[in-house]
């Protein structure tokens, strides 16, 4: 059986939009968490495998500051937007750094 294999750029933003959609929608910010953090994980594992120790070290820092950067700019622009804006720059860096090879 062929083994389909997703994206890391959509593991990330997946990651990203779904741990805060779960986290509003349920009420219960660690429910977010989990979500953020397998997502993150999986991720983690694809740049890892495509890019060594740098790449997955380097997007899961960013995928950090990403989640991090969401709530100060949910401030200025609303809470949708800012996910949507560090799940579209994540999820660009991975595909650029991981994806497009």
């Amino acid at each position: 059986m062929a083994r389909v294999r997703v994206p890391s750029a959509a593991m990330a933003a997946a990651g990203l939009v779904g741990g805060y959609a779960a986290a509003r929608w349920s009420g219960k910010r660690p429910l977010g968490g989990v979500v953020l953090g397998a997502a993150g994980l999986a991720a983690g594992r694809e740049w890892h495998r495509s890019g060594g120790v740098p790449a997955a070290a380097g997007l899961g820092a960013l995928y950090v500051a990403g989640f991090a950067g969401a709530h100060p700019l949910a401030k200025k622009v609303g809470a949708w937007p800012a996910v949507f804006g560090a799940a579209a720059v994540v999820s660009t860096a991975a595909w650029l750094v991981s994806d497009r090879h």
